[in-house]
């Protein structure tokens, strides 16, 4: 386990690799906004299966417009970030990387959207599914958990 220093802030890659420690206020604030987030969802109908079905049979716009808007937003979000030099709330410096391509990528995406067409479900929404009381989804969320098992236990043997 890494000891923090009262050092001057440096640079924060991502979001889990930042130098400050959060403390129990701060994290109660991410769940009180991943709970406002979750009624976001069940409002605007994003976890519906039935919107889910529809996107993926091309029958309505809904998930297209929601989808296209999260896009927009964080290309003009990181857009931001660099053009202004925008720092984290302990004054770490944001470090964007470029992101290198890999095979894996269209087989990872492949199996994500397969996931997602039969469970109704990409991994963020889960929560806010079992939250509005469809039981049903925990096998979906067990099944998301032994996945990420698996694939960190024989990463280091799956080609890159």
């Amino acid at each position: 386990m890494q000891v923090l220093e009262n050092k001057p802030p440096e640079a924060c890659e991502a979001p889990n690799s930042q130098k400050q420690r959060e403390s129990l206020s701060g994290h109660l604030k991410y769940l009180a906004l991943g709970m406002i987030f979750g009624i976001i969802f069940i409002k605007a109908e994003i976890v519906s299966w039935y919107r889910i079905q529809e996107m993926f049979l091309f029958d309505n716009f809904h998930m297209y417009g929601v989808i296209g808007s999260a896009v927009i937003t964080g290309a003009l979000s990181v857009y931001l970030i660099k053009r202004f030099n925008i720092k984290t709330i302990h004054g770490e410096k944001v470090v964007l990387k470029d992101k290198v391509y890999n095979h894996g990528q269209i087989y990872g995406g492949l199996i994500f959207g397969l996931g997602w067409a039969v469970t109704g479900a990409c991994p963020g929404p889960l929560y806010a599914q079992l939250g509005a009381g469809y039981l049903s989804i925990n096998v979906s969320i067990l099944s998301a958990i032994a996945g990420v098992w698996v694939y960190g236990r024989f990463r280091d043997k799956l080609p890159s």
